[in-house]
Parts: C-alpha cells; structure tokens; sequence
C-alpha cells in the first residue's frame, strides 16, 4: 500500500517522462522511501516464511516460540533495518562512493533521479536487500516442504494401520504433497521472477562500466514493484487469517477500541 501510494506515482511521471520535476532533494527522499519500502517487503516475507515455519514444524509450542515480544521484535527488524540503510546511504551519499567520477560526470544531471550504486554499495545492497532475505526464504520455505511431505508420509501409514482402501490413502498423500509443493512454489517463483532481474542488473552494472540501458534498469524496477502487487494475493488465497487481517485494515476496523481481539484463527490447524 505504501510503496503504490508513496512511491509508484512519482516513478511513474519519471518513467512516462524520462524527467524528475520535483527537485533534488525529494528525487533523495523518493529513492531513499522505494529502497526502504522494497526492503522492509522483501524482509517481511522472510518474516512470515520463519512464522510459517514454526507453525508447521512444531504447532504445539508455536505460541511459546512465536510469542508477542518476538513478533515485535521481527516487525522492528522489518522496517528499522531497511529504513537505516536506505536513507543512510542515499542521504550520507554512501552508494556513489568509489565512483564518483563516474556518477558526476555521466549519470547524474539537472532534471534526473535514477538509483546509482558503485561496486561496494551495490553487492552489499544486493546482500542486504535481496541474497541474504531470499536465501532464509528458500531454506526455510524448502524445510517446510520436507516436513510437509513427511507428515503426508505419517497420515500414509496411519492410514495403512486403519486399513483404509489403497486408491484413497494414495490420493490423500500425493493431493497433500502437490499442494504444498505448489504453494511453497508460487510464493518462491514469484519472488525470485520478480526481484532477481533487478538486484542481478545492479550488482552487475558497475563491474561492467554502467553499460546496461537505463531503459531496462527502469523496467526491472517495475517488474520488482510487481512482488508487492503480488504479495498480498498470493498470501490472502493461501491463508484464511491473512484475508480476514486484510479486510480489518481495508474497512479502517483496525483503529477501533478492540481490534485487537479480533480472531483471525478460526481454524484448528495454523
């Protein structure tokens, strides 16, 4: 929501008109807010991946483990992390050091606002904001899809115990498998489609001499933009509560007296 109010407008009018007309400071303030935005979304999906992880993993002591202090503390990591190394580096100037010849003298003119980042603030952008985050998603998420497939495999023999019809325990545990990996499939493909373009493009640009068209740059920004378009529906068709929250922000009910006695699990699974 942030990042389409906030953010895709003005990149719209800088994409549509190939000029910034809002100043020099804003075009800092602009990028700072889109790396922080697009951080802290990428940073919650590791989040929820660890959440979901514990859900499935070991459901009994999932309220012990997951408990209000730790959600707190995933929330401020969340957004704390990427606000300081967005604007820090775009306002401390840190993403042009070591290059600012180059930046000064063939990248930035009167009327401009495009990200820029030399060699060391590129990788370490590309570490923070997208290798380290998708790298805890993918072990994570591919843990959740062995121990899925492993409680399939239990259901399997409970059912061979009960002495229940070989056609129907076969179809329970290959429907339980093929939905997990499907789930798991859609929210790791659509998180790498749309967000390894862009980081590989930046972390590349600089070590072959910004040669890379400005036009491509600005395009694989859009398609990263996709993954937070896309975010809220992958998760709302997968998970009930996550529909339910959604609709508590949506109708302003967040801001009533108990809104947070909302339940949003009305499922005896997690």
């Amino acid at each position: 929501f942030l990042l389409g109010c906030l953010v895709m407008p003005y990149s719209m009018v800088r994409s549509v008109e190939h000029c910034w007309y809002f100043g020099e400071v804003f075009c800092k303030i602009h990028t700072s807010t889109d790396i922080m935005l697009s951080s802290a979304s990428i940073f919650h999906l590791s989040f929820i991946s660890i959440d979901r992880y514990y859900a499935v993993s070991d459901p009994l002591r999932y309220k012990t483990r997951i408990s209000i202090l730790v959600i707190f503390v995933m929330i401020f990591i969340s957004w704390s992390v990427p606000a300081i190394f967005a604007f820090g580096m775009i306002f401390l100037e840190l993403n042009i050091k070591g290059a600012e010849e180059i930046y000064y003298k063939q990248v930035h003119c009167i009327g401009s606002c495009s990200v820029f980042f030399s060699k060391t603030s590129g990788v370490l952008a590309f570490m923070t904001s997208f290798y380290i985050p998708g790298s805890v998603m993918l072990c994570i998420y591919y843990r959740i899809y062995l121990i899925a497939k492993g409680q399939a495999r239990s259901i399997n023999v409970a059912n061979q115990k009960l002495q229940i019809r070989l056609e129907e325990k076969n179809g329970i545990s290959q429907s339980k498998e093929q939905k997990a990996a499907k789930t798991l499939g859609i929210v790791m493909g659509v998180f790498l489609i749309c967000w390894c373009p862009f980081f590989v493009c930046t972390v590349m640009d600089p070590f072959v001499h910004y040669t890379i068209p400005p036009i491509l740059n600005d395009a694989l920004i859009w398609f990263g933009y996709l993954n937070s378009t896309f975010n809220p529906m992958v998760y709302a068709f997968f998970y009930p509560w996550f529909r339910r929250a959604l609709k508590i922000i949506l109708f302003g009910k967040i801001f009533q007296k108990d809104s947070s006695r909302c339940k949003l699990f009305l499922e005896s699974i997690p």
